[in-house]
């Protein structure tokens, strides 16, 4: 059973795309059934991890609102994080899932129970792991792929 799940931000929770407004702030998107995945993930007694490879406080503020209270932004490993995190509870790999969309997220990917990748990842990540979402990054992907680890029980 999926105790953890961790989810990338840009390529899942975001279509990717960074957007500047006039004075220079980054402008981010967050898809409203992404967010409801979220909640049910946490409802459903799953811990939710946001891990980024970028800082934004936009994403702070939206893991915020859902509930979300593990946000690592600024991470170039995320498999090293993700094992810290783990140690820390006694939990094993076997017990989380993952999302990601792109070679960074791999070597994370290959290491969880239940690995997933929205429907635009990147070829290198959608032949590894056991999810692909017909919905791409930041349109409801990672709903389809919370409603799956709810559905199988997994």
């Amino acid at each position: 059973m999926v105790k953890v799940l961790f989810l990338d931000v840009d390529g899942v929770l975001t279509d990717g795309t960074i957007t500047y407004d006039v004075y220079g702030r980054e402008v981010k998107r967050f898809n409203v059934k992404d967010g409801y995945g979220i909640v049910k993930a946490l409802n459903s007694g799953m811990e939710v991890v946001v891990l980024s490879g970028r800082f934004s406080s936009q994403v702070e503020k939206r893991c915020r609102e859902l509930g979300v209270e593990h946000i690592y932004q600024g991470v170039s490993d995320k498999l090293s994080l993700a094992e810290e995190f783990l140690k820390n509870r006694s939990l094993d790999f076997s017990e989380t899932a993952a999302m990601g969309d792109d070679l960074p997220d791999l070597p994370l990917l290959k290491k969880v129970g239940l690995s997933g990748a929205p429907s635009d990842a990147v070829p290198e990540v959608k032949v590894l792991v056991n999810f692909v979402s017909r919905s791409p990054g930041g349109m409801g992907a990672v709903r389809e792929f919370v409603e799956f680890i709810l559905k199988e029980k997994i």
